[in-house]
């Protein structure tokens, strides 16, 4: 791997500002842990993906495509290779009756507030979420009851052969928590969600109580990657990490919330190393305890 040579081309497709060298992950994810990438890059729309991925290909360089680091752990070592982070250069949204298109690396908090000034329900459950549209698509996000799939039409990728094309909703293979972003190598790059008209009125009610539910139950005031676990069948993951006592365990930096077990959180200083370790310690300890397998929500990078 040439990296001079590998800087500049990324530097041609697109531009100075968007490519870094040796760049810290922790300064891209909620839980403000990472160690470097070999390379940064933040591309501005669908054709400079492609490039980007065509020179990967052909350097053999390994790539990850990123959202808002929300859901991500990356290894203290960092990652060999290139993180494509669809972020803020690709943040447009516009809403068309009650349609609304949106780019992989909008906020949905942002189209959230979008659809509330429309006047448009059914993407409260969605305002609290703190990820980008494309993550969402990715894990199917949901929150309260609700679900991308619920309001999803369709989303824009580019597929396995580095082509743009448009997969309906209903080819997504929606879940909990899972979609077809898991089998195969996709990028999702916008999508289209329909709502509903509604009153302002309730929308803002909604929007509110869901945003005192999360402040008064979520653990915001410390870096997290929200639940670290997926809601195993018939339990809830935080009751299990509860009632086996490891309400506010600790490895090193890492802690078990003492607000809601279903969070892991960086006290300070915690390491990916001590996440890793603190969460096999807890799936260990709720197997022997209840017999459930925990299995973690988190995305992991590096390791």
């Amino acid at each position: 791997m040439n990296r001079e040579r590998l800087m500049r081309a990324f530097t041609e497709v697109a531009g100075e500002a968007a490519v870094r060298a040796d760049e810290p992950m922790s300064a891209h994810t909620t839980f403000r842990i990472g160690g470097p990438a070999d390379f940064f890059l933040e591309p501005s729309g669908a054709e400079e993906i492609r490039e980007l991925l065509r020179i990967c290909g052909e350097e053999g360089l390994p790539y990850f495509i990123m959202g808002n680091g929300s859901n991500l752990l990356v290894s203290d070592s960092g990652y060999r290779g290139a993180v494509i982070r669809i972020g803020s250069n690709m943040n447009r949204i516009e809403a068309d009756g009650v349609r609304v298109k949106a780019e992989s690396g909008a906020f949905l908090s942002a189209i959230a507030s979008l659809c509330a000034s429309k006047s448009l329900a059914g993407f409260e459950f969605a305002g609290g979420i703190p990820g980008s549209f494309g993550g969402a698509c990715v894990m199917n996000a949901g929150a309260y009851g609700g679900e991308l799939k619920q309001v999803l039409v369709s989303v824009t990728v580019i597929d396995e052969k580095r082509e743009i094309c448009v997969l309906p909703a209903g080819d997504l293979e929606l879940g909990y928590r899972s979609s077809i972003f898991m089998k195969r190598p996709l990028i999702a790059v916008s999508g289209e969600i329909e709502l509903q008209p509604g009153d302002p009125a309730e929308i803002e009610a909604k929007s509110a109580d869901f945003r005192s539910r999360r402040i008064s139950k979520q653990p915001l005031d410390l870096p997290s990657a929200g639940s670290t676990f997926k809601r195993p069948e018939g339990y809830f993951a935080g009751k299990l990490i509860e009632d086996s006592g490891l309400k506010g365990y600790r490895v090193g930096g890492a802690a078990v919330s003492e607000k809601h077990c279903g969070f892991v959180v960086n006290t300070g200083g915690a390491t990916a190393a001590d996440v890793r370790k603190l969460i096999d310690d807890v799936k260990v300890r709720v197997h022997e305890n209840f017999g459930v397998t925990l299995e973690p929500e988190i995305r992991m990078l590096g390791f």
